[in-house]
């Protein structure tokens, strides 16, 4: 691919994602976050199956039979608080092809049973929120990716939408997904630091395979 057409398949990849997101937050809306969970998973598929920008390669692609995703659990659902723990410190991730990340801590997320996850805000052009995890699964046979996982960026669409009450996210943990890193190394990703790592198991959302 020459440079400016790898630019508008990631940019037409980015407005798929948005319109994606768009499409769970309906059917959640309107039918189950279950229902939703099944068009998010057919839709990513969708995507890594025939999209120019998907971070798995041509060969890849062609024996592609669909990410590995668990089956959608309520329990790791949460609308989540948001407290002022840790706001406004900042973090700078350095990347392999992107410089230097800045982020900015909004404060943290509050997922009963599980912990407390730190909440950013992307401090460059685009702005957004940022949400990574890395849990007890990360790097094991069958698990995470060891990296981590995302589960909200909104700068890229990936946005769950506001809870009920005033000043609470939908945190699902169903829709954690592996940054295009994990099967790419020419993409870069910021990866979960020490406040966004949960000591127990995340046994949801997409899993780690090669292809």
């Amino acid at each position: 691919m020459t440079a400016l057409t790898t630019a508008l398949a990631t940019a037409d990849w980015r407005r798929r994602v948005f319109r994606l997101y768009d499409d769970v937050r309906e059917r959640a809306a309107s039918a189950s976050p279950e229902a939703a969970h099944a068009v998010w998973r057919e839709g990513r598929d969708e995507l890594f199956r025939t999209h120019p920008a998907s971070a798995l390669g041509r060969g890849a692609r062609e024996s592609f039979a669909g990410l590995a995703v668990a089956p959608y659990d309520p329990t790791f659902r949460f609308e989540a608080e948001v407290d002022d723990d840790g706001a406004g410190r900042a973090m700078d991730v350095a990347t392999g092809t992107d410089g230097v990340v800045p982020f900015r801590r909004l404060g943290s997320v509050l997922l009963p049973g599980l912990g407390k996850l730190a909440l950013w805000k992307l401090g460059s052009y685009g702005g957004g929120l940022f949400l990574p995890l890395r849990d007890g699964t990360s790097g094991r046979a069958g698990g995470a990716y060891g990296g981590g996982r995302y589960v909200l960026d909104t700068v890229k669409g990936a946005h769950l939408g506001e809870g009920r009450d005033p000043g609470r996210l939908v945190v699902d943990l169903n829709f954690a997904y592996n940054p295009s890193c994990a099967y790419d190394e020419a993409w870069a990703c910021p990866l979960p630091g020490p406040d966004n790592r949960l000591a127990d198991d995340v046994p949801v959302g997409e899993l780690y395979r090669e292809y």
